[in-house]
């Protein structure tokens, strides 16, 4: 810049530093995105529109891009980074980059208005009950109610929709756990990080460029099996790797956990039936695991407002015909306070109280 004979000070000379970096090892106009407090989701619609969500809902920025060339720059390049093809051969990537962030992008003319980008912060540190308390995600009947549900080593699933919060909770329940027990996770792409001393953790992995080297859940759970695990976790339940772990929790694993999609408590078992299908499992084995397997499900959900909250925990109850149904223990209020529902002595009776 200097040798093109225009004066340019040092703190110009800095600032295009910086710039260039960030377009050439960093997330391109996205990076002081990624850095603000509370960003959990930045996603890129095409070069004009780029929206971040903070914790209080989607909001839209002033970031953009010259052009959508510059998004597939920049999606190919972050794609490249966790050693994963994105082009017109493959227009789509779901990848993990190496600080943790979770990426997706689709190239367009797939993607309409333009190439998408969609990153998923991890969190930098694991939330305590008691800050979900003070956040207004959950009561501090309701959190009494989910200590003891840890404590009493009952198998339950966290369900929700997408950006409920699901992993933050059950990350803050993990965090719970005796210290003395071993704790083994198995992820589609790290992200639970809790506050406990023994973790070990097995990730997932796509198959590369030539279709080899694959690792999924499936076999990720079985592995986790042969570990000692005092408790397996299975940070998101989405495929047939189900099975194996309704199997395991009906073997002697008690406490196990995980997250699972659901727009209701009630879902849950269609949800876990349509998995478990997927890996073979008929309707009636698939509900007698389940039965056997899962006591209590915690629904979270997000008010129109964006915040975060513990809808219901529910216990499963099995019907003359075999399947499983969710009946409510316990429902959040509009006003916030905890109303009982007709499992609620069944729940006090697992919990001892």
């Amino acid at each position: 810049m200097r040798a093109a004979g225009r004066p340019v000070g040092d703190a110009t000379v800095l600032a295009v530093h910086d710039a260039l970096r960030r377009d050439v090892l960093g997330a391109g106009p996205l990076e002081p995105l990624l850095r603000l407090p509370g960003v959990t989701d930045v996603l890129v619609n095409g070069a004009d529109q780029v929206w971040v969500d903070d914790g209080d809902g989607l909001r839209l920025t002033p970031v953009c891009f010259p052009d959508d060339a510059a998004v597939r720059r920049l999606a190919q390049r972050l794609a490249a980074t966790a050693g994963r093809r994105l082009d017109d051969a493959t227009p789509y990537a779901d990848v993990r980059l190496p600080d943790g962030t979770r990426l997706h992008a689709v190239l367009a003319p797939t993607s309409r208005p333009g190439t998408t980008i969609s990153l998923r912060v991890p969190s930098a540190r694991t939330f305590t009950l008691d800050e979900l308390i003070a956040a207004g995600s959950v009561t501090a009947e309701g959190a009494e109610v989910l200590g003891a549900i840890v404590g009493a080593r009952l198998a339950f699933l966290v369900s929700g929709g997408t950006g409920t919060g699901k992993t933050t909770m059950l990350a803050a329940l993990l965090s719970l756990v005796d210290p003395a027990e071993r704790l083994v996770l198995v992820e589609d792409a790290s992200e639970l990080r809790p506050d406990h001393p023994h973790v070990l953790g097995l990730e997932a992995r796509p198959p590369n460029i030539e279709g080899a080297g694959e690792l999924t859940l499936r076999t990720l759970v079985r592995q986790a099996l042969r570990m000692r695990p005092d408790r397996l976790i299975v940070g998101e339940v989405r495929g047939a790797e189900v099975v194996d772990m309704l199997a395991a929790m009906n073997t002697g694993h008690a406490g196990g956990c995980g997250t699972i999609h659901a727009n209701s408590a009630a879902d849950v078992p269609a949800r876990i039936e349509a998995l478990a299908a997927t890996a073979g499992l008929p309707r009636e084995a698939a509900h007698s695991q389940l039965a056997a397997a899962l006591d209590v499900v915690v629904h979270l959900a997000r008010a129109s407002d964006g915040r975060r909250h513990l809808a219901q925990i529910g216990m499963l109850v099995r019907r003359d015909d075999g399947t499983v149904t969710i009946a409510s223990a316990l429902e959040v209020a509009p006003e916030g306070q905890l109303v009982r529902g007709p499992a609620a002595a069944a729940l006090a009776e697992r919990l001892g109280t």
